[in-house]
């Protein structure tokens, strides 16, 4: 049974109250201002997995009066849902998606790349990042070893309670890897910091990666074993995920080649317990939870269509896969219309798809039938292919609780990316690894998928790399990320469809590589400064 989070919407309500005077970078108010975390609260020894349900839950959800409502003043809850809006800012601005509906706050100006500071969807996501290292810090501040004493905590939940600071203390540190990625800076603020007349200082990316790397090495021991926590929650192999991330990208975020730690970790996972699914559309399922996807899957965004109601990335992603021309949504477990063409393929990514050996590759969900590949507007839903790669269907057939609000978990990190991950570092000269092992590693996913064509090691390049990233992982939230550590993202040595506006794409500047800070954040602290270029 997945996490159910939704159920525990009081806690939400009573983390943000205490959040509010240390985000500092919006105006936060919780919607019941009766609520607030007293020492009654505590009485129940269950109050501390109560809390922690609640940092989890800034993941899953916007507020506690269903999908539509948000509890951060000043962020709507369509562009604010943690992983939609990360899915929009590292899919949609790349070379692989296209948003039909451009009226949709924010939507136009990213995936045209001709963003402002003023893009709500960069607003969303700022904030809510914040939220979630506000909540962490909450918990953390509730947990010491001073209040347990007060309270006389039994042994038992104390226990309980050491797993829950590791756990927070992951999910800020995720938090902040997503704020060093997209932003390169972020206020830093821990629970050791005044709640009250304190303005955050700014962290820039080698401060936070330093911080990140620290956290993360400093809670393995307290967090529990692969595969060993409850479904939703972290383990040491999502620690290790996030360390072998921002190793991959160091030379990106901090200017030094860090692969051979990338190995290191990519190591750790894959002997940790963790197989590929034996199907790879089970990554995507309604079941996804517990069908052979589940050991597959490192760490989800939990999604359930009915304790987590949400426009999280899985709900638009399933919906918005509909075509506008097929009205496939039986198919993937939704309303047959769904929403009616909102999400289509760039040429680019379907040209990764050519050839006869993706005939039959699992990965290969696209539909081209009496569509062209080429989008010269937008605004037309005909255009462009359509993809059935998530579902709101389960491994067996059934469908969802729900037909809107799916029940698809977003799979954050899985096996896959790691294999290509070992892969892409061994080939960029980290130690600790072999190239044997990296192309056993690709020709499994490949094999997974069924295509017939294996690499051997003088295929395995940074290009292919690359292309099998795509195919492999699209519409996973790591596209852009992809494109700026291979030197593709910005200038004009890769231009794709809609690229800085023009219909084949032309240059964008350098600094594009990063995002603006949001002005709301700026306005509130003064010591955030502007990124370059903006």
């Amino acid at each position: 049974m997945k996490m159910k989070l939704f159920k525990l919407t009081s806690i939400f309500v009573f983390a943000m109250f205490s959040m509010v005077s240390c985000t500092k970078d919006l105006n936060i108010t919780p919607n019941d201002d009766q609520s607030v975390l007293s020492e009654e609260f505590f009485e129940n020894e269950n109050a501390y997995r109560d809390l922690i349900a609640g940092v989890y839950a800034n993941f899953a959800l916007t507020g506690i009066d269903g999908p539509e409502s948000s509890n951060i003043q000043g962020l709507d809850a369509g562009t604010s849902q943690y992983g939609r809006v990360l899915l929009y800012l590292q899919t949609l601005s790349a070379d692989q998606m296209v948003w039909s509906y451009e009226n949709d706050p924010g939507t136009r100006e990213i995936q045209r790349n001709i963003w402002t500071a003023q893009n709500p969807l960069l607003i969303g996501m700022f904030g809510r990042a914040s939220a979630s290292v506000a909540f962490a810090n909450n918990f953390l501040r509730e947990s010491t070893e001073e209040k347990l004493n007060q309270r006389n905590i039994s042994d038992e939940i104390r226990n309980e309670v050491v797993k829950y600071r590791a756990e927070a203390r992951l999910l800020r540190a995720l938090s902040y890897y997503h704020l060093m990625d997209l932003f390169g800076k972020a206020p830093m603020v821990t629970e050791n910091d005044p709640l009250t007349n304190y303005t955050p200082p700014q962290a820039e990316r080698a401060e936070l990666f330093s911080f990140i790397e620290s956290e993360l090495l400093d809670i393995e021991a307290d967090l529990a074993n692969p595969l060993q926590n409850e479904h939703g929650r972290a383990d040491k192999a999502a620690a290790w995920m996030i360390l072998a991330k921002i190793y991959l990208n160091a030379e990106v975020y901090i200017g030094e080649n860090k692969y051979t730690e990338c190995i290191t970790y990519c190591n750790k996972i894959a002997s940790g317990g963790h197989m590929l699914a034996t199907d790879y559309l089970h990554n995507f399922m309604a079941d996804n939870d517990t069908n052979s996807a589940r050991n597959e899957i490192i760490f989800p965004l939990v999604s359930d269509g009915v304790y987590t109601q949400n426009y999280g990335p899985t709900t638009v992603l399933i919906n918005g896969q509909v075509g506008s021309l097929e009205e496939n949504g039986e198919n993937l477990g939704v309303g047959a219309p769904g929403w009616g063409g909102a999400i289509r393929v760039r040429r680019e990514l379907a040209n990764l798809f050519n050839g006869s050996a993706f005939n039959n590759d699992t990965r290969n969900t696209l539909i081209t039938a009496d569509r062209d590949a080429i989008i010269t507007d937008i605004a037309d839903k005909d255009q462009g292919y359509v993809l059935e790669k998530y579902s709101n269907k389960t491994s067996d057939g059934e469908i969802g609780s729900d037909q809107t609000f799916v029940d698809t978990d977003f799979p954050l990190f899985r096996l896959a990316d790691v294999y290509l991950m070992y892969a892409e570092a061994v080939v960029r000269g980290g130690s600790g690894g072999s190239m044997a092992q990296a192309v056993d590693y690709v020709n499994m996913l490949r094999n997974r998928a069924n295509n017939p064509e294996a690499i051997d090691e003088t295929g395995l390049t940074l290009d292919f790399i690359l292309d099998e990233r795509a195919r492999e992982l699209h519409w996973e939230a790591h596209r852009r990320q992809d494109l700026i550590r291979f030197g593709k993202f910005v200038g004009g040595n890769y231009n794709w469809t809609w690229k800085g506006n023009a219909s084949n794409g032309i240059s964008i500047p350098n600094h594009f590589n990063v995002y603006p800070i949001p002005n709301p954040s700026r306005a509130s602290n003064p010591n955030l400064t502007q990124n370059p270029g903006y």
